[in-house]
């Protein structure tokens, strides 16, 4: 007899590599969800999603967004945009060339986290979901069945680590988070942009145009929202559409366009930038706008000296502070020890070579340092600089800067018969103090910029990268490394002085607390670098956007008192584990931090 015995059956396993989503919906049915869930995202933003307008933004109307029911219309259009070209829609694909499936599940992730805090903001402040109108749980509703869509795409898995039979169990869970942390990686990783079409210089331009005029509307809504749900809401939804946009492959594809035509993007962004004031019906929010020009012109100072040159200075702020004294010293205040007015061409050039002078002294006998050592010694400057003019006040030594109570009462400026303190009408426009210093440090940023740009593609700028990369090498080579590093100090201690001369005018007062290592209202020396490694050092528009970020930001959490530190660190620390080499790295530098990333076929003087 004969016994024939059968294998018993194991269960299949899924092929790590085999793709599929993180939701277990059919990919068809996914998509679908995904796309009209934006959809009726777009249609609900026009529903009422509360009773009553003590919800700020009033939210009561119907036929009619507002307040942070536009911000997820945005969402959801793009959602649906975004859905659509997944399907291969004529006339999108321009819009996703590096693929669909990530930037749909961004966009998707953005209008939902936008719609769900909307809602639960409504349920806190009015005590309950009762106050939720039909439009609330409308939103609700289509933003979850959306994102869980846009989940459901395929992706391709990376294969698991395996586990170590020696592991002990807190061993085998890091291995299971690791893993599960790849395939979310996976989940939203995108693909390689398609080539692009070649197209006339015109039409490019006109892209760099249209380019430059979204980014005006959007930090002239930023700079204007009026509560604090609704920032909170347009930091969501911006933060998400611009993730959205580079994983479609559009940021690459725009910075590609705008490397081929440097001077007109620079020209653009320069007025569009000068257009600002006269989008505001007020001086309220130019006020903010010259002091991040202010902050974010010294922040570019400081990128020649971290960003190129590779020096660590935690002491800038008090170049800032040279100038600023300078110029409070000889522009006719009545605190000033000097009964002199200097023109201010004369004031800003003296308070620019006073601030070099500094930089040389301080950089002579210190730059033989590196690293760690050479932080500490400029940050022991900054704090003598501080330390220096507060007691210089004729007690406890010379009456040069009234100690504590600084330089106060600084006249307005006057240049060749503008007065910049006063209202001033142009074509119907009417600018008033701050909106004049905010087209004159406009220009002063202008300056910085083409300095910066013309030293960096220099042959002292290769230099300088040379002695970042590798200062033994460099040496090697040939390179005067004291001479070079000594250049770059005194450069940026140069442009930083400058940017004081004007901020000494606007402020009206200069005192030695303004110039401190960190506070909480920049500039000072902590946030001027988190601003150039914030935005990326190396670049220009990096600590530019870097600034203004680290400027506005804490401005508008002010709701959170004594949280707001906290919560700023926080995103802080985020942003530098999932993106160290800031928001607009050069090539090199992303690079360093994304070895899988495709290597550039050519790289500039600079690294960009």
């Amino acid at each position: 007899m004969t016994t024939q015995t059968t294998a018993p059956e194991t269960p299949s396993t899924p092929n790590p590599g085999t793709p599929k989503g993180l939701v277990a919906i059919p990919p068809t049915i996914g998509r679908a969800l995904a796309t009209g869930g934006g959809a009726l995202t777009v249609v609900s933003a026009f529903l009422a999603w509360t009773w009553t307008s003590e919800f700020p933004g009033d939210l009561t109307v119907y036929g009619y967004p507002g307040g942070l029911q536009v911000l997820v219309l945005i969402g959801g259009a793009l959602t649906t945009l975004f859905g659509l070209a997944s399907y291969g829609v004529k006339g999108l694909g321009w819009l996703v060339p590096a693929g669909a499936s990530s930037s749909l599940k961004l966009a998707a992730l953005g209008a939902f986290a936008t719609a769900w805090f909307t809602v639960i903001a409504i349920t806190v402040q009015l005590g309950g979901i009762v106050n939720l109108e039909p439009g609330g749980y409308i939103v609700a509703i289509a933003t979850l069945a959306a994102l869980l869509g846009a989940l459901s795409l395929p992706f391709q898995r990376p294969e698991p680590d395996i586990a170590d039979p020696e592991d002990t169990p807190r061993e085998r869970l890091l291995l299971d988070v690791r893993n599960q942390v790849s395939v979310i990686k996976a989940a939203f990783a995108s693909g390689t942009p398609t080539p692009a079409r070649k197209i006339p210089a015109y039409a490019e331009i006109l892209i760099i145009v249209a380019v430059l005029a979204l980014g005006l509307i959007v930090f002239t809504y930023g700079i204007g929202t009026e509560y604090d749900e609704l920032f909170v809401g347009f930091l969501i939804i911006t933060g998400f559409s611009f993730a959205a946009a580079a994983k479609a492959g559009l940021v690459s594809r725009i910075s590609g366009i705008t490397a081929k035509h440097r001077n007109v993007t620079m020209l653009g962004a320069f007025l569009a930038a000068a257009a600002f004031p006269f989008t505001q019906s007020d001086d309220q929010y130019a006020t903010i706008g010259v002091y991040i020009l202010i902050f974010a012109t010294v922040a570019l100072g400081l990128n020649i000296v971290v960003g190129l040159a590779g020096l660590l200075d935690l002491g800038y702020v008090a170049f800032l502070g040279v100038g600023a004294y300078t110029a409070a010293m000889v522009s006719g205040s009545p605190s000033s020890p000097f009964d002199v007015h200097f023109p201010f061409w004369a004031a800003a050039l003296l308070g620019a070579a006073v601030a070099m002078v500094f930089g040389v002294l301080i950089g002579a006998p210190t730059l033989r340092l590196r690293g760690d050592y050479l932080a500490i010694v400029t940050l022991g400057f900054g704090e003598i600089f501080r330390i220096g003019v507060l007691n210089m006040d004729g007690t406890s030594g010379p009456d040069l800067t009234n100690g504590s109570n600084g330089i106060s009462s600084i006249p307005n400026l006057n240049i060749l018969g503008f007065d910049f303190g006063a209202e001033h009408s142009f074509g119907g426009f009417t600018i008033a103090r701050f909106a004049n210093y905010f087209l004159l440090m406009l220009l002063i940023t202008l300056i910085v910029v083409v300095v910066f740009r013309r030293s960096g593609d220099s042959r002292i700028g290769r230099a300088w990268v040379a002695i970042r990369e590798d200062e033994t090498a460099a040496l090697a080579m040939g390179i005067n490394g004291f001479r070079v590093k000594l250049i770059a100090f005194a450069l940026g201690a140069t442009l930083a002085g400058l940017a004081g001369t004007v901020q000494a005018h606007v402020t009206y007062t200069v005192t030695p607390e303004q110039y401190t290592f960190a506070n909480v209202v920049p500039p000072n020396s902590a946030f001027l670098l988190a601003a150039v490694v914030l935005g990326g050092m190396g670049t220009i528009s990096g600590p530019l956007v870097g600034a203004a970020l680290l400027y506005l930001i804490p401005a508008k959490l002010q709701f959170l008192d004594n949280y707001q530190l906290l919560a700023f660190g926080l995103a802080l620390v985020l942003l530098m584990r999932f993106r160290p080499e800031g928001l607009i790295p050069n090539r090199r530098r992303q690079l360093e931090f994304h070895e899988e990333a495709e290597a550039p076929t050519v790289l500039s003087k600079a690294g960009a």
